[in-house]
């Protein structure tokens, strides 16, 4: 190869590595999107019917310790469901009973959670439409007391990863196709008990 080839060949080499030099990183990096790491929920959070006892067929017992929901099939077998607990299910305890269910229920952050994260709840002040995105998830139990709502939900999520875990909000989370069966099952007015085990 004579040398007028090789000098062009380096001409042209020198060009595209500082074509490439002089992008700017960070849109290099943009482009650049790492892949999400699937969800994979731990079985023992599965629904799976299990020995259990004590309580009419019917009723819910949600044990925040365990984050698990017990939905009573007989007197001696439950419907068993992983759950997550945010700061209220944990301080919620006692027996209530379903006064309300909604489909795609509507969502409105409390003012103890716009004033502890603004920048993510404010924009929320007056509340979310019910949908995918909606943090309460496809479906809702309110549960009452004294015919009052309580506040406390039994409602899906769009964070399934929290489940069997204690999280900063909510109450008690499930995941969508849990809850969805769950709500399917339960009437208004079944008894709910909730217990730390």
């Amino acid at each position: 190869m004579n040398n007028h080839l090789i000098n062009r060949r380096i001409f042209f080499v020198g060009l595209i590595a500082a074509a490439a030099v002089s992008l700017p990183i960070s849109t290099a990096s943009a482009q650049v999107k790492k892949p999400k790491k699937p969800f994979a929920l731990d079985p023992q959070f599965a629904p799976q019917v299990v020995s259990y006892s004590g309580y009419p067929a019917g009723t819910i017992i949600i044990e925040t310790g365990n984050h698990f929901l017990y939905l009573m099939l007989s007197d001696v077998e439950a419907l068993r469901y992983g759950i997550g607990v945010g700061k209220a299910g944990l301080a919620f305890k006692g027996t209530a009973n379903v006064g309300r269910k909604a489909e795609w229920p509507r969502w409105q952050p409390t003012a103890n959670m716009i004033a502890r994260s603004p920048k993510k709840y404010a924009r929320f002040a007056k509340g979310m439409p019910g949908g995918p995105k909606n943090p309460l998830g496809a479906r809702a139990l309110y549960l009452y007391r004294n015919n009052r709502d309580t506040f406390y939900r039994i409602h899906g999520t769009t964070e399934p990863s929290s489940i069997g875990k204690s999280v900063s909000n909510g109450c008690i989370r499930m995941i969508n196709d849990h809850v969805i069966d769950l709500f399917e099952r339960v009437p208004v007015g079944a008894k709910v008990v909730v217990k730390s085990r």
